[in-house]
């Protein structure tokens, strides 16, 4: 990116009233980094869930309805974070929707 371009970024940014990207608050730099190890983590806490039905071939009180409802929407926050450009929904959700599903999955094979 040429100086022109960041100059031009940089007066848009401004123009919007968006917060100063990187943000001059070393802690709110540091929650715009840390937000994709969340978003990693909290889909990863699924697969002890996913684990136990598949290695088991039992999804007894798990519902595929539940887990799909929750797959639906992580459809919508995906195309929320990708209209808005929000790198991190678009992982985070794009991670639960794998997860969501393959719960969903097991839960309806292994019934």
């Amino acid at each position: 990116m040429s100086l022109a371009q960041h100059h031009q970024r940089v007066r848009r940014r401004l123009y919007k009233n968006l917060e100063p990207y990187p943000h001059p608050s070393a802690a709110v730099r540091f929650l715009d980094r840390i937000i994709f190890v969340v978003g990693f983590l909290g889909p990863a806490f699924t697969i002890p869930q996913i684990w136990q039905i598949y290695s088991t071939g039992h999804a007894a009180g798990v519902s595929a309805l539940t887990w799909s409802g929750y797959a639906a929407f992580n459809i919508v926050w995906i195309i929320y974070g990708v209209v808005h450009r929000e790198k991190a929904i678009t992982f985070t959700y794009s991670l639960w929707l794998i997860a969501n599903t393959t719960v969903a999955l097991g839960a309806s094979i292994f019934r």
